[in-house]
């Protein structure tokens, strides 16, 4: 690199000043932001999660949840030109015929390890049974927060967990959600393993 190319200290010490407002705010913004004392707020103090934050009537979105500003421009992307094509799943004849037994099993293995998830068709689980699964979440999420907070945690060894999101801690932007998970069978919940809503669902999808 060439002398002349350097620009002098005048000039640096010149443009620094004339960016100084602009700059500076936004640093000192960023030192003062502890992200994990707010996590640790939001996930360890309420234990309301989301659905907790909008019953308190909040008119301003938790910094937490908002993508990190210098990752904006690049990670958000205009939905006119992200065109995903979800892998899609038929389970019809997996019963009867061993070879399409055999290619679905395969293909669930492949979206697994590449997608991570896709979509099942034809998987015979009545439409009955499917609405009373998302009554069910509904009536979970829709109880009081003192009672909900009797199944929060984090020890993933629990057969029932009700939290915000498995990877509070570790994102680099919260999710806007809240999350339950139970375990299926073959080793299935106890009645005193289940909230009593998840009891009620778990009747009504058994005796229909």
């Amino acid at each position: 690199m060439s002398m002349q190319s350097i620009p002098p200290p005048q000039e640096v010490e010149r443009f620094r000043q004339k960016h100084k407002k602009k700059i500076e705010p936004i640093n000192t913004h960023q030192e003062k932001y502890d992200r994990k004392a707010e996590l640790e707020a939001f996930d360890e103090t309420t234990k309301a999660g989301v659905k907790g934050l909008v019953d308190t009537g909040i008119r301003k979105v938790p910094r937490i949840f908002k993508q990190p500003s210098q990752s904006e421009d690049s990670t958000i992307l205009s939905n006119k030109k992200l065109l995903i094509k979800l892998p899609i799943i038929d389970l019809d004849g997996i019963k009867e015929d061993p070879i399409k037994r055999k290619n679905i099993v395969q293909a669930v293995g492949y979206s697994s390890e590449t997608w991570s998830f896709f979509q099942v068709i034809n998987h015979g689980i009545p439409s009955h049974v499917l609405e009373e699964m998302k009554d069910g979440v509904i009536r979970f999420f829709e109880q009081d927060t003192e009672v909900k907070k009797q199944w929060y945690t984090r020890d993933l060894t629990k057969k029932f967990t009700f939290n915000r999101s498995f990877d509070l801690f570790r994102g680099p932007v919260t999710n806007w959600r809240d999350t339950f998970c139970a375990t299926i069978p073959p080793v299935p919940l106890s009645l005193e393993q289940r909230p009593s809503v998840y009891r009620i669902f778990s009747s009504s999808t058994q005796t229909k």
